[in-house]
């Protein structure tokens, strides 16, 4: 029987959703289908989501928050996120229901058995700001049939979360460029 397994990085430092994705990209590489569910994120302009038209329908990206108004722009190269903060705080809001609908989003690609895996990208952020409920994302990923494996990223993950994890990870800054003031790059960083 096929085990699935639970994985989880974390950690205050840069490369949590890289990792992720290059699980992804293994898997996808290997014929297996991937879904990316990303809470709180919504800005549709980060270097990721272009890549899902080239696996013929194996690599999905869906994203759960506010879009910017210079998405199209930020996408395109002309124009650089200004940090404005609008999607940031958007996110945050309950009203706008995004967490919730990512997380119904997430039980049904977790549990329909299509996936070899789902990620589900940022999601500490949704617990953090209580916009789901920690026993519901315990649930979930106890739920999972054999053979799905899940990927939880975010900063400050639950530490009930990391216990249940069969693979646990910290990314943790030594150095990073914007330290010394070096912003981010379009289709470096995003």
């Amino acid at each position: 029987m096929e085990h699935s397994k639970l994985y989880v990085i974390t950690g205050s430092g840069k490369g949590k959703t890289t990792a992720a994705l290059g699980y992804a990209l293994r898997e996808v590489l290997h014929g297996n289908k991937v879904t990316v569910i990303q809470f709180l994120k919504g800005g549709g302009y980060t270097g990721e989501l272009f890549s899902t038209a080239a696996f013929g329908g194996l690599f999905t990206i869906k994203q759960f928050g506010y879009g910017c108004f210079m998405a199209d722009d930020i996408r395109s190269g002309r124009q650089k996120c200004t940090k404005c903060g609008v999607c940031f705080r958007e996110n945050r809001k309950a009203c706008h229901n995004f967490a919730p609908k990512a997380l119904a989003c997430a039980w049904q690609e977790v549990t329909n058995g299509a996936n070899k895996v789902v990620i589900l990208d940022e999601i500490s952020h949704a617990l953090r700001h209580e916009l789901i409920d920690l026993a519901e994302i315990v649930k979930l990923v106890q739920s999972r049939p054999a053979g799905t494996d899940v990927v939880l990223t975010g900063r400050n993950m639950p530490e009930e979360l990391i216990q249940l994890a069969q693979l646990a990870t910290s990314c943790e800054a030594v150095k990073h460029p914007m330290a010394s003031g070096i912003d981010a790059r379009w289709g470096i960083e995003y």
